[in-house]
Parts: structure tokens; C-alpha cells; sequence
């Protein structure tokens, strides 16, 4: 006769209490029941053509209209055109990490969910707190500059009444406030709030006009195009040609280019608003980088075949080129249809936002008042209230140049989580994400001949089950029952062995996931040492280059060790290909691109993660839905 074990809901809570340590609660993971795995609170209401449109608007902004032009001058020349294209490639990989993991988790929350479900609740917060400050500089941005160009069509009214009537002479703060960037945000944010099928009607008609004006221009400029400007002489200042800057110009013009394609994860933070988000939200990310790339590749393409590189304008570029080439009235009509693509990238750019809030609020890793959402319009209500008005705030205090200065690290910590939560997952012992063998109730803990080898259970309910509260526990607490391992577990190999896969074992298990795990941290590390070294080192030195060479033979050994490890067999919608090479490279250009960000950069990253640590440390830890599931309680309500 089997023997089970019971106790009530209060002893397993004491006893979970007293056993679980604080490291233990920092990585514990977030648990989805597969009951529930596809359903939403929120209104499930947008089809792929919305979430590609959603993607598209919030990328194809401030990118088209500003970088092209800043780049081609000062840092790559015509080669921008390459520059865009690594950018795009290096996008794409991170692109593709996204849609693997949305087809996983057709969740709100993006990169914060996914880190969550897989990495742990410490590492899920800093992503998550991250892409809060990065959403809401973005959208201010974005906000600062459409007001901006609203004001150059004004001959500068707006700017000039701001500065006499409200002038402020704070240092670090904006000249003046910016009222109109406020309306702005703040009628973008009652927009959102009324319902998300009404938001994504006004972005799919504005991206639809935006994509209409990059089709316009491409189409238009080539009859000005001159091929001469692609082989300029030598100057004083540069080298001329198409690599004017060198082919390190071109380098470091596609780590520039690459915040052009920031934008495309707003199509996962949209996950529980998607009809049918596991094959929506992979294709759409993969429609929308498409479409980005060809619309930044044609325009830049055109844009030094009309202008040299030296004169183009590096704040309104599209308007300057047609008007340098005579045509003034197309140059009239592109500046007014910059404020399309603007709009498309505030929608895009604040939509993210109170998603990710809500997803946190739901876990109870911040104030779960956040989570609430409104019967009638079914949006976070809160959230997005909370959102416009902080999203408000940056925008009337602080100038444009102070939010660009804030660079993208927490959209870039959160690319190289997710690429490494891909590898992870894939060399998982346990399928799927929220699996039904992560939790299992106490009255269904069979005896040890009922224990398979990798410690899941085979056993069902017993007869004699009364009504008492079932009380559910992690499979990994079985241990402290003292149920003994069956016999005939796998025979333990030496390190070498099991990092070749000498015995092809066809699955994973626990001691080769374990593996897997320990090698993606260690080429996580050597990456990020690596990318160090390229970034701030001197090649000329010998013992530079020897450091540089097994740094990089190590990196790869990781790489073909992981390789040769046994994969799950889940069967997805879609699958990043040529795992772990692809996510591994995706890590390391990450890795590369956060170290070559500013020092004042890590230092307002600093701040701003400290009143996260202070929040979380002193509700998160405790108010979590994974602290309440682990004492057998209900969370309480917000």
C-alpha cells in the first residue's frame, strides 16, 4: 500500500517558511498553471496584421526621421547603409529570441515574464524595472521631439513663449517646460486607456501613412540620386569614398543604428491582448523587422545618392534632402508627414509600458493596485494612468538631449537575458514553461517505487483521499520528505564525458539541464569580459591579443559543449535555429553594445535600481504570488 503524506495549509506554510531560504525565494520561478496557460483578463482582440503594425510604429520613428541623417554625417558616411544591416542582423537574432519565447509564454510582461518563468524572481524584477525606466524614456523622446517638430513648423512660437513666460534655470533640467510634450503624452494616454482595439486603429492607420511617406521618399528620391556621392575625394577630415570613416565608422555606426530597431518587443508585451498570440507574436516580430529594415536600408540608401554625406542635417534630414535638390513643396509635405510616424512611435512607445507594470502587479512584485483593470474597457487603467502621468513628468522637466543621453542598457540587459533564457530552455529536463510537474499536490506524493529517475511522479490519487485542503509543493521539496531515489538511476559519468554527450543521451535530465545551465553562465561571463577587452583594449599589445585569443577559444568551446548536449523534444510554433549559436552570439553583441555605453549611464541605472531594490526588498519579496504559493495561502487582493 502507498504511502502519502498530508499536512494543513498553516504547517506547510511554517515548514516553507522555516526550510526556504533567502537565496532560494530571490530565484525561485514563476508558476503558470496549464489550466489557465491561454487564459486573459485583458480583451483579447489583436490579429497579427495589428501586432505587426504595432511593432512597425513603435520602431519606425525618431529613427527615420533623426539617425539616418546624424549618422551618415558624422560617424559612417555612405556605408550607412551596412551599418543599418548589421544593426538589422544583430536585431533580428534578439527578434528571434523574442518570438521563441513569446510562442512559450503568450503573456504580458515581455522579457520580464520570460526571465521570470525560467531564470528566477530577482533577475525578473531588475528586467522588469529596467524596461519601466527604457519604456518611459522612450516614449518622452519621442514625446520631446514630436513637440519639437511641431515647433519648427511654427518658426519656433512655442518654444520662444515657453522661455519667457516659464522659464527654468535649473541645472540638469530642461530651459523651460514643455507644456505641449505633456498634452501630448497625456491625451496618448486616455487614448490608451479607452480601449486597446480604439489604440490600435489610430496606430495602424498612422503607420500605414508612415510606411506610405518611406515608400514616397525612396521612390521619389532615386530620380535625384547620384552614384558620385557614394565616391567622394578624400578630405582633411576623412577618407572619402563609401567608408569615409573607416570600416570602424561603419562598426560604430551600426551600434547606433542598432537603438533603431529598439521597439519591435512591444508586439510580446501584447501577448494576453493577441487572438492567438503563440503564432502571432513570432511572425509578427519577424514581419516587422522585415519591414523596418527595408524602410531604414531605402531611406538611407536615398538619402546620401541625393545629399553628400558632409551636408546632411543631422536634426530633420528627409525635409533638408528634397529641399537641397529643389524640390521644396515635397520637402513641406515630408515634414508634415514625420508627425505620422511620430504618433506611431508614441503609441508604440507607451503601449509596452502599463503592460509590463500590470504583469509586475499581478505578481505582486510592486503594488498590486496597478493590476486592476476596468470592467468596461478592459485596459489596466491604473497602469496606464500611472504611466502617462510619470511618462508627463520627464517630458515637461527634462530636454531632449538629456532623455537620448539615458541609452537603451535595460533594453539591452533584457535582450541578453532572453537569449539566454532560449538556450536555457532548450536544455531543460522538465518541457514547457509552468509545467504541471513544478507544483504537485501533497496528497498525490507517491511511495519511491512510483519515482521515476529525474524525480517526477507517476503515481495518482489515492482512494482514500478525503476532502481535506489540498495543499501543493515544488517537486524539488520531495527531497527534504526523505523519499530515497529508486534504483537503476543513471550511471553517473566524470565531467569530460558528460560535457561530450559521450553515452547520446537522446533527452535531457537533470544532470545535463544542470550542465547547460553552468555553461550558458560561464559564456555569459567570458562574453561579457570579452566584450570588455574589444571595447577599451589596446591590440597593439601582445599580451592583449594572447588574452583575446583564449578568451575567444573558450567561448567557443562553450558554445560546441552546449551544442553537444541532449535538447527537449517540445514541439513549438516556431524555434530559433542553430541554438546555442545564434542566442550566443545575440548575448555577446548585447554584452559588447552595453559596455560601449557612457559612465553617466550606468550611474543613472544605478539610482534608478536602487529605488527598485527598496520597493522590492521591502514588498515584493513578501507581497509575490510565488511567497503566498509557497506558504499554501491566497495572495490578497490589490
Amino acid at each position: 500500500m502507498a504511502s502519502y503524506f498530508r499536512m494543513t495549509a498553516d504547517e506547510t506554510g511554517r515548514s516553507n517558511s522555516d526550510k526556504i531560504g533567502f537565496c532560494q525565494r530571490l530565484a525561485r520561478k514563476k508558476h503558470i498553471d496549464p489550466k489557465n496557460f491561454g487564459a486573459s483578463k485583458l480583451d483579447r482582440c489583436l490579429s497579427t496584421f495589428d501586432l505587426t503594425a504595432l511593432g512597425i510604429g513603435a520602431t519606425l520613428g525618431v529613427g527615420i526621421y533623426v539617425l539616418s541623417g546624424s549618422v551618415a554625417k558624422d560617424v559612417a558616411g555612405p556605408s550607412i547603409v551596412l551599418s543599418f544591416f548589421i544593426a538589422g542582423v544583430a536585431s533580428a537574432v534578439s527578434g528571434l529570441c523574442y518570438a521563441e519565447l513569446g510562442a512559450r509564454v503568450p503573456k504580458a510582461g515581455s522579457a520580464y515574464v520570460y526571465s521570470y518563468t525560467t531564470v528566477g524572481e530577482f533577475v525578473a524584477f531588475v528586467i522588469g524595472w529596467n524596461l519601466i525606466l527604457e519604456y518611459a524614456i522612450g516614449t518622452a523622446s519621442v514625446a520631446r521631439a514630436y513637440s519639437g517638430y511641431l515647433d519648427s513648423l511654427m518658426n519656433k512660437s512655442m518654444q520662444t513663449a515657453f522661455r519667457y513666460y516659464l522659464p527654468m534655470d535649473v541645472p540638469f533640467l530642461s530651459s523651460y517646460p514643455d507644456l505641449c510634450a505633456l498634452t501630448i503624452t497625456l491625451f496618448l494616454s486616455v487614448l490608451l486607456s479607452v480601449g486597446v482595439k480604439e489604440s490600435t486603429r489610430f496606430n495602424n492607420v498612422f503607420t500605414c501613412l508612415n510606411l506610405s511617406l518611406v515608400v514616397a521618399v525612396t521612390v521619389f528620391g532615386l530620380f535625384k540620386a547620384d552614384i558620385h556621392n557614394w565616391n567622394l575625394p578624400k578630405r582633411e577630415i576623412d577618407e572619402g569614398g563609401f567608408f569615409p570613416f573607416g570600416v570602424v565608422g561603419t562598426l560604430s555606426g551600426a551600434a547606433t543604428c542598432f537603438y533603431g530597431y529598439v521597439g519591435f518587443d512591444a508586439i510580446a508585451t501584447s501577448g494576453e491582448e493577441a487572438k492567438n498570440p503563440q503564432k502571432s507574436i513570432p511572425l509578427a516580430i519577424v514581419l516587422s523587422l522585415t519591414c523596418i529594415f527595408i524602410a531604414y536600408f531605402g531611406v538611407s540608401s536615398v538619402l546620401t545618392l541625393m545629399v553628400p554625406y558632409y551636408l546632411q542635417d543631422p536634426d530633420a534630414p528627409l525635409p533638408f534632402a528634397f529641399h537641397f535638390v529643389h524640390w521644396e513643396f515635397f520637402g513641406t509635405m515630408i515634414s508634415f508627414g514625420a508627425l505620422f510616424g511620430l504618433s506611431t512611435s508614441l503609441v508604440g512607445a507607451l503601449f509596452p509600458l502599463p503592460r509590463v507594470l500590470y504583469a509586475m502587479a499581478s505578481d505582486g512584485l510592486i503594488f498590486r493596485s496597478l493590476a486592476n483593470i476596468h470592467s468596461k474597457y478592459q485596459t489596466p487603467l491604473r497602469a496606464t494612468v500611472c504611466s502617462g502621468l510619470f511618462v508627463g513628468l520627464m517630458t515637461t522637466l527634462f530636454d531632449l538631449k538629456n532623455l537620448v543621453d539615458m541609452m537603451s542598457i535595460g533594453t539591452l540587459m533584457a535582450y541578453t537575458i532572453v537569449s539566454a533564457c532560449v538556450i536555457l530552455l532548450r536544455y531543460q529536463d522538465i518541457p514547457g514553461l509552468g509545467s504541471s510537474q513544478e507544483y504537485m499536490p501533497l496528497d498525490t506524493i507517491p511511495d519511491t517505487q512510483n519515482i521515476t529517475s529525474n524525480g517526477a511522479f507517476t503515481a495518482g490519487l489515492d482512494d482514500s483521499t478525503d476532502d481535506e485542503e489540498i495543499v501543493y509543493c515544488r517537486s524539488e521539496d520531495i527531497d527534504d520528505l526523505n523519499l530515497s531515489k529508486p534504483k537503476g538511476s543513471p550511471v553517473n559519468l566524470n565531467l569530460f564525458q558528460s560535457l561530450l554527450n559521450s553515452n547520446q543521451q537522446p533527452i535531457p535530465d537533470e544532470v545535463s539541464s544542470a550542465l547547460a545551465s553552468h555553461l550558458t553562465v560561464i559564456f555569459s561571463v567570458l562574453s561579457a569580459i570579452t566584450a570588455f577587452l574589444c571595447s577599451h583594449a589596446n591590440f597593439s599589445s601582445v599580451f592583449v591579443m594572447l588574452t583575446f585569443g583564449l578568451l575567444t577559444f573558450l567561448l567557443i568551446t562553450c558554445l560546441i559543449c552546449l551544442s553537444l548536449q541532449p535538447k527537449t523534444s517540445q514541439v513549438l510554433s516556431f524555434k530559433v535555429p542553430l541554438v546555442p549559436y545564434l542566442p550566443g552570439a545575440s548575448i555577446f553583441i548585447n554584452m559588447y553594445l552595453m559596455l560601449k555605453l557612457p559612465f553617466e549611464t550606468w550611474i543613472r541605472l544605478g539610482v534608478w535600481m536602487t529605488i527598485g531594490f527598496l520597493i522590492y526588498f521591502s514588498y515584493g519579496l513578501r507581497e509575490s504570488t510565488e511567497e503566498y504559493r509557497m506558504k499554501g495561502q491566497k495572495p490578497r487582493d490589490g
